[in-house]
């Protein structure tokens, strides 16, 4: 957990090697539970262990995200139907003022805000679904987008865009319109 966090919060970047002896030093740890942490994130996607050379933490490349946001759309807009249908009055005050971050982080340029803020709604959407196959799947998947966010945000003009979205899938959620939130959450995962 303390290295994936190493990772997630860009102290260990996308294309960086791990230095095994100072990461060791630095978590107070020996070598030994460090080598499983890394084969466990091996597991996950989020590093690479090359034979002979060491483990670098993975940086997913353009034909990957290709590959894998359409599958996270398809995911999470699944999320977003289900979600939808079970919504309850406090769940949307909820939704709402995770919203109501997202717009102050997006008014201060706050990118890294913005993305964590981001993070917990989405994450929020796929525990309203209450599908654990669903949950572990999306999790799984959303883990490994996190080695791409910083491009993902910095693009031109992406974070109003991403806000813009964001905006559909609420208005959606307000109205209780299961479908329409699919299609707006299936909308911005392909942006």
């Amino acid at each position: 957990d303390r290295v994936r966090e190493l990772v997630y919060q860009r102290e260990l970047r996308p294309g960086d090697w791990v230095d095994e002896p100072a990461l060791c030093a630095q978590l107070g740890i020996s070598r030994t539970p460090l080598r499983e942490a890394l084969k466990a994130l091996h597991g996950e996607g989020l590093v690479e262990l090359v034979p002979r050379k060491g483990c670098r933490v993975r940086d997913l490349d353009d034909d990957e995200l290709l590959e894998l946001f359409p599958v996270m759309a398809s995911l999470e807009g699944l999320c977003a139907n289900l979600a939808t249908r079970k919504l309850a009055k406090d769940d949307m005050a909820h939704l709402q003022a995770l919203h109501a971050r997202l717009e102050a982080c997006a008014a201060a340029d706050d990118i890294d805000g913005y993305y964590e803020i981001n993070r917990e709604f989405h994450l929020a959407i796929q525990h309203l679904a209450d599908n654990r196959w669903l949950q572990r799947i999306t999790s799984e998947l959303r883990n490994v987008l996190i080695l791409a966010r910083h491009r993902q945000l910095t693009m031109p003009g992406r974070l109003q865009a991403s806000l813009e979205e964001h905006r559909a899938v609420m208005a959606a959620l307000d109205a209780r319109d299961a479908e329409a939130a699919a299609a707006a959450m299936h909308d911005h995962l392909c942006h």
